[in-house]
């Protein structure tokens, strides 16, 4: 463990909320990021990065403990995350960083931990352990809706939260704040007079965005920033036919109300009309994440201490923008799994375009490496400190990742589909050449991406393709088996000494 403060960089940890991994320019996507295409000139851009779970809970959950959701089964939101999982800001703390939030983590506490009557028992935004406080804002979003209400902005009492800030103008109209007074504006503030009164010390900041978000509503400025016309519609439309279960499951429940203020209707049968504006608001929101990320990198040049900075930028989950008829974060398609990366590391060259895959759980091991932290030895990651320089000899072919759709509450998905709570999940592996998606009771469904890149063809019956439906079938089972929980399985008594090492219990990728 690394002890000596004076020769550790600092860390700028940024996430952005629901940002879909083909999205910005420097990556071929269609939204213009100036700023983030000369941050990958200073860094090395992941181009295949996925998350391991959905919604933003779950994300995190294996973003910040290295595990894949089978492990921590924080699976849903709400689901508490299991104390014994330690998360990458404990790690830094314990090697004499402060890592410190600003925004949010979506980190339901351990229950068994806390009081019968604490009020954090039955909140799914708590922080994830290891983090000081600069600023949160969570569902509620006090700290900013205090500050539009200074601005002179009349939000209707009982206050219920950023929701309500966005309700206050109609369905397609600018939002009721100016772009200076944003929640991206305004968490950004909140970051750069912190670092104002950063002395010699090294800090960690993680800064948490929740736009592009819904709702999917933006202030004029972001909003004439970009012309609709140049907005594409979705590669991937909704058509009519034989549907699997699930996907009938979402046409019957999902609600455009839940996506943007003052409308309702289903996203399926949404008119262009509705599709265009709210991916017009949405590139507006990511168009405004860009500018404010220019602003932070822009202050840490300023202050001097860039060269001394690791920049990540991630995020949590995609969103499906009406691809196939779906908004949000669900079901088993690359707009939901699949997430930007770019690390920027002082000593190393940028501009690199890596396009191996690679997981939202590898930034815990790669923090590891750079920082010197103590290790873990259940986490699944792998460090991806070897691609700032080069290609490792030996790499992941594919990816792997969980969505459980389960609601406690109301049971949605179980009343639909007739099934337990225990059974709303299904697994994906994805290669470069096809997609495995397996149900425990729903039927499997297999895409062979080299023919039809765009999931819209379901070839899990046709025999032409039982090699690869095997091979998925084959994958998943290797991949539960390889990570398995190794705290004390690594160890063994045998006639009064103890046998083996955490160290040994790494699993051969």
């Amino acid at each position: 463990m690394q002890t000596e403060t004076s020769n550790r960089p600092n860390v700028v940890f940024i996430t952005v909320d629901q940002w879909r991994g083909d999205l910005a320019s420097g990556q071929g996507g269609w939204l213009p990021t100036p700023n983030l295409d000369a941050l990958a000139a200073e860094a090395t851009s992941f181009a295949a990065h996925y998350c391991q779970a959905y919604p933003c809970g779950p994300a995190r959950a294996s973003l910040l403990t290295g595990l894949y959701a089978h492990k921590h089964r924080s699976i849903q939101n709400g689901t508490p995350l299991d104390a014994r999982h330690r998360t990458l800001f404990q790690a830094a703390r314990a090697a004499g960083y402060a890592p410190t939030l600003f925004g949010y983590t979506d980190t339901t506490p351990d229950p068994r931990l806390l009081a019968a009557a604490d009020p954090a028992r039955g909140r799914y935004e708590g922080v994830a352990p290891g983090l000081d406080v600069g600023c949160l804002l969570d569902e509620a979003a006090r700290p900013w809706i205090a500050h539009l209400m200074a601005k002179g902005i009349h939000i209707p009492e009982p206050w219920k939260g950023r929701d309500q800030v966005f309700k206050l103008k109609g369905f397609g109209e600018p939002a009721a704040f100016e772009a200076e007074d944003s929640e991206t504006a305004f968490l950004t503030d909140r970051f750069l007079a912190h670092l104002a009164t950063q002395g010699s010390e090294p800090f960690f900041a993680h800064i948490s965005y929740i736009a592009p978000h819904p709702p999917f509503a933006a202030a004029r400025h972001w909003l004439d920033a970009i012309d609709p016309r140049s907005i594409p519609m979705p590669k991937a439309p909704y058509t009519a036919g034989p549907e699997h279960p699930l996907l009938e499951a979402y046409r019957a429940t999902l609600d455009l109300k839940s996506f943007a203020p003052n409308i309702s209707g289903s996203p399926h049968t949404a008119s262009p009309e509705v599709i265009r504006t709210i991916r017009h608001a949405y590139a507006a929101l990511a168009l405004e994440v860009d500018h404010h990320i220019g602003r932070i990198v822009g202050a840490l040049k300023a202050k001097g201490v860039w060269d001394d900075t690791i920049f990540i930028l991630s995020g949590d989950h995609g969103e499906q923008l009406f691809d196939h008829g779906l908004l949000g974060k669900l079901a088993w398609f690359d707009a939901s799994a699949h997430i930007p990366l770019m690390i920027r590391v002082p000593g190393h060259a940028g501009g690199r375009i890596v396009r191996e895959f690679t997981e939202a759980i590898d930034i815990f091991p790669t923090l590891v490496e750079l920082l010197a932290l103590e290790g873990d030895v259940n986490l699944d990651g792998r460090s991806l400190t070897p691609f700032l320089s080069g290609t490792p000899a030996e790499w992941r072919d594919a990816v792997h990742w969980s969505h459980d759709f389960r609601n406690l509450r109301d049971r949605t998905y179980e009343r639909h589909l007739g099934i337990p709570s225990s059974l709303a999940n299904l697994h994906v592996v994805r290669t470069a050449e096809f997609k495995y998606v397996h149900f425990q009771t729903l039927p499997p469904l297999l895409y062979h991406l080299g023919e039809v890149p765009n999931e819209t063809t379901d070839r899990s019956n046709d025999p032409t393709m039982l090699r690869y439906l095997a091979e998925g079938i084959v994958r998943l089972l290797n991949h539960r088996l390889r990570h398995e929980n190794e705290e004390l399985s690594c160890l063994q008594a045998v006639a009064g000494r103890l046998y083996g090492s955490r160290q040994d219990a790494s699993p051969s990728r």
